[in-house]
């Protein structure tokens, strides 16, 4: 009796088509595939600068005291 069976979730998809109607469920669901598109295309470009920061630093920890000294 917990879990909802396929009649329930059935029932609640029709009536949430009723009141959005198909055109306004289509329009949300294009905003949301779009807003993921972006997020990914926004980890994507932030994925090259990291490998470059991690490049130059050989994969070995800096002591950011050391580092900080020798640019001074």
């Amino acid at each position: 009796m917990g879990a909802l069976s396929i009649w329930h979730w059935l029932i609640i998809l029709a009536i949430v088509v009723v009141i959005f109607g198909t055109k306004k469920l289509g329009n949300i669901g294009s905003d949301l595939g779009g807003a993921v598109k972006s997020f990914k295309n926004a980890m994507r470009e932030d994925e090259p600068q990291k490998r470059v920061e991690d490049q130059s630093h050989n994969g070995q920890p800096v002591n950011v005291d050391t580092r900080e000294k020798s640019h001074q």
